[in-house]
């Protein structure tokens, strides 16, 4: 016989505690849902969609079209991972991955597109993101989907830091 407790969390997963259009939000279209690592899933995502526009996109405009997929990631995210982190009571909630999409495409923002930069850039932000240095550690206090989101904004900027040191300083060719 299932306890309470066992039967509420399988209800909880047939019908969730909260709108559909904020799973499929925080959760990438269920990327999120990927085991194991969903976050890596996440990046892995933002890297791979960033791999099939950027050609169609020129590269003066890469740029401003990445800034836009971020805002969009966090306008859309804050929100969503807020509806999903209180209606599941988890902090941040390990299906939430809209957050690895931003920070990820932080990470990117200046960096030529090849295979290169785009594996360093992955691994550069999982790193960070995994780490999460000061302040970035902080931002996650931040209210409910705000801080599911800066904290990975934040070890994208950490990235991007690292990949643009990396490229001006010829360690890295695109």
């Amino acid at each position: 016989m299932k306890s309470d407790a066992a039967e509420i969390r399988a209800s909880r997963l047939r019908h969730p505690p909260y709108p559909r259009w904020a799973f499929l939000v925080a959760s990438a279209f269920g990327i999120g849902r990927l085991r194991p690592a969903p976050g890596t899933w996440g990046s892995l995502a933002a890297v791979l969609i960033w791999w099939g526009l950027s050609p169609m996109i020129p590269p003066r405009l890469q740029p401003g079209a990445l800034v836009s997929l971020i805002a969009i990631a966090v306008v859309l995210g804050v929100p969503a991972a807020t509806r999903v982190s209180r209606a599941t009571g988890v902090t941040d909630p390990q299906h939430v991955v809209i957050d690895e999409l931003a920070g990820q495409w932080t990470t990117l923002l200046l960096a030529p597109v090849s295979w290169k930069t785009l594996l360093t850039g992955f691994i550069l932000f999982r790193g960070f993101d995994i780490l999460k240095p000061p302040p970035v550690r902080q931002l996650e206090r931040l209210r409910a989907g705000f801080g599911i989101v800066a904290d990975d904004l934040g070890a994208g900027v950490y990235a991007l830091i690292g990949m643009q040191l990396l490229l001006h300083f010829k360690l890295l060719s695109p």
